[in-house]
């Protein structure tokens, strides 16, 4: 393990048999292209190539970046690129990403993925901790999970001992699975809105959701929301389920228009005599 692996926070994996499960996890096509993010030695590699059409590969280590350059000098299915996959620009077509991923960048590559406007799916190897707050596993659910709620499906998949990683990390591992929705469960025009509303959501006023959506929703309008998607108006707003989110949404975007039923009544002025 050379130092700028220690200092990329790379933990190799050392089971084949556990490389083949994740990469058969991932549902990979022959029709597929993917990107494989640190690849290192190549573990999980060696199984893509037997899967996809192409893989593209991105090493910021230079030194395994050119062994495994040298390894598949003669495959033009896969390419090794040494560079920083989080300053790396989305492909244009559909893509997969799967990958055993440094674990201290694991929110910035979550985040890149879930923005990439043609990802199909990832399937992150991360920490375990890390992998059950993003996929929901705890009962709680993250600001990141809600935002891309519409786009998305988060899932906790297998479980990776610690002892199957090289050098040997002090927790688990985990697969930590995002899907794309085939169908968004909101039209591209209401994205914007959604998401300022989670924003707000998690603004933290008053402890919890409903408190905080006060601050540009009238407490009627956000009670009548709040019943409709089955939440507490008391309740924390980590509590509260991706699905009841959606239904917030339309409540409160509904209510906002001006024939919305929960719009606030406005005082009709006096006729002169």
């Amino acid at each position: 393990m050379s130092a700028t692996r220690k200092l990329l926070s790379q933990n190799f994996l050392t089971e084949p048999a556990t490389a083949r499960r994740i990469v058969a996890a991932a549902g990979i096509g022959r029709d597929d292209l993917v990107l494989e993010i640190g690849p290192g030695d190549g573990m999980l590699t060696h199984h893509l190539l037997h899967r996809a059409e192409r893989v593209v590969a991105y090493e910021k280590d230079p030194r395994y970046a050119r062994r495994l350059a040298a390894r598949y000098s003669g495959d033009d299915r896969i390419s090794i690129v040494c560079k920083d996959f989080r300053i790396v620009e989305p492909p244009a077509d559909p893509f997969a990403v799967v990958a055993n991923i440094p674990f201290a960048a694991s929110t910035d590559i979550l985040r890149w993925c879930l923005a990439a406007p043609r990802l199909t799916a990832a399937t992150l190897l991360t920490q375990y901790e890390f992998a059950r707050k993003h996929s929901g596993d705890y009962g709680r659910w993250t600001k990141l999970t809600i935002t891309h709620w519409p786009d998305s499906v988060p899932a906790l998949g297998e479980r990776v001992g610690r002892h199957e990683f090289f050098p040997v990390p002090r927790v688990d591992g985990a697969v930590l699975r995002i899907v794309r929705r085939p169908v968004p469960l909101l039209p591209a025009g209401a994205r914007a809105d959604y998401r300022r509303m989670v924003e707000l959501g998690f603004s933290g006023l008053g402890g919890s959701l409903a408190a905080s959506l006060r601050r540009v929703h009238s407490a009627r309008a956000v009670g009548a929301a709040c019943v409709a998607a089955g939440i507490a108006t008391g309740l924390p707003v980590g509590l509260v389920a991706p699905e009841a989110w959606i239904t917030l949404y339309h409540r409160l975007h509904d209510s906002a228009s001006p024939s919305g039923p929960a719009q606030t009544a406005r005082r009709k002025p006096r006729r002169r005599r």
